[in-house]
């Protein structure tokens, strides 16, 4: 009765750790791999690759310090790249993160600062910081609704629509944060607006250390989205149109809808980021903090397969080597931008995982990989 029992508890176990070894083979492979060439890149250039990656380990996960860092930098990168990994989900790609970003965070920075002077009354921080987080959220909601419209109902293709509200999004802040919204104190000379009140700051959850309550914030958001997907109607609705829209379609699923949906919430996801940053970390919007934002975030959803775990996964690892790349500059005189040809490395194997493949001698066989003769299998 006892060994019949367990039976099925190690079938389970076997069958999960299965999926996850089949689902994060070729990413860790890939990212294996990426780290090898970046190492030979820094030997070519006269520099000692295990002293580079030893001072990045310890910039990123060598302290509290550097844990607590390294979570703030994977704060937003955990928002943006749900935001990518959701639009994926539904046939989408929207690489418009980085402008919808950029708009939560002025949205949520002008209801932090502006909304009490506006109203004439000071607000109490359980009405004032959700409110500012609302609006960063909102805000960005309706610039992903706008080329999902245009998609939907014009024909027009999400990226390159979402590529040139970039431009309209990243322009016209820049124009409030050096007119209306800019800090009119004297002393100040950059482009950026007032400091948000008090009761619209969200807390920071260890003194002396600037991990704040954003981070436990976006991986509630994680599971969330993964709930959505996977065990709601909507979430299913928004799976089978991107993988199937004919289908969709005949099954009933206003297809139309479906899309501005998906891309509504995708900017939400990108507003919010904005907005946390915002609330949690800057208390303020400035000219230029959000850039490169959207655009690693497609590389995070990519190598978390666009799976919500695997978002959060691979946010922490760009956090970490963005937050250790300092140290490793520090102990090795390496330039920061072996980080950025790090991850380019990344994204290319993900995307191209025929080459891992090739490589490592791994196949696809009945939906599963498995290791070629040779490799142990």
């Amino acid at each position: 009765m006892q060994a019949a029992a367990e039976k099925p508890a190690r079938g389970w176990f076997v069958r999960l750790w299965r999926a996850f070894v089949e689902a994060a083979l070729v990413p860790i492979l890939a990212i294996i791999t990426a780290v090898i060439g970046g190492g030979i890149i820094i030997w070519v250039v006269g520099g000692n690759p295990f002293a580079a990656y030893l001072g990045l380990l310890q910039g990123a996960f060598g302290s509290t310090r550097a844990w607590s860092e390294t979570f703030v930098w994977a704060t937003p990168y955990i928002f943006a790249g749900l935001a990518v990994a959701l639009a994926f989900k539904g046939g989408l790609f929207n690489i418009g993160a980085e402008g919808q970003l950029a708009f939560g965070a002025l949205a949520a920075a002008w209801v932090g600062y502006a909304l009490p002077n506006l109203l004439g009354v000071q607000l109490p921080g359980y009405i004032h910081l959700p409110l500012a987080i609302l609006a960063g959220m909102l805000v960005g909601a309706l610039w992903g609704a706008i080329p999902g419209a245009l998609k939907a109902y014009a024909g027009g293709h999400e990226v390159i629509n979402t590529i040139m509200m970039n431009y309209i999004a990243l322009n016209l802040t820049s124009f409030l944060l050096n007119g209306p919204m800019k800090d009119k104190n004297p002393l100040n000379v950059i482009a950026r607006t007032p400091e948000i009140a008090e009761s619209a700051r969200l807390l920071p959850i260890f003194a002396n250390l600037r991990i704040h309550w954003g981070f436990p914030l976006a991986l509630l958001t994680a599971f969330l989205v993964w709930y959505l997907l996977w065990k709601t109607t909507l979430g299913f609705e928004i799976r089978t149109a991107g993988s199937n829209p004919d289908a969709a379609k005949y099954a009933g699923i206003n297809f139309k809808r479906i899309l501005v949906l998906t891309m509504a919430l995708s900017g939400l996801l990108a507003g919010l980021a904005g907005a946390v940053e915002v609330t949690g970390l800057n208390y303020r919007q400035e000219l230029g903090f959000s850039i490169g934002y959207g655009f690693d975030a497609i590389a995070i959803a990519l190598l978390g397969k666009t799976h919500p775990l695997g978002v959060v996964l691979s946010a922490i690892l760009f956090a970490g080597m963005r937050n250790g790349a300092t140290r490793m500059q520090f102990l090795t005189q390496i330039p920061v931008d072996i980080i950025s040809v790090i991850q380019a490395l990344i994204l290319l194997f993900v995307a191209a995982d025929a080459i891992v493949r090739k490589i490592y001698r791994i196949k696809a066989r009945e939906d599963r990989l498995v290791l070629t003769r040779g490799w142990g299998g």
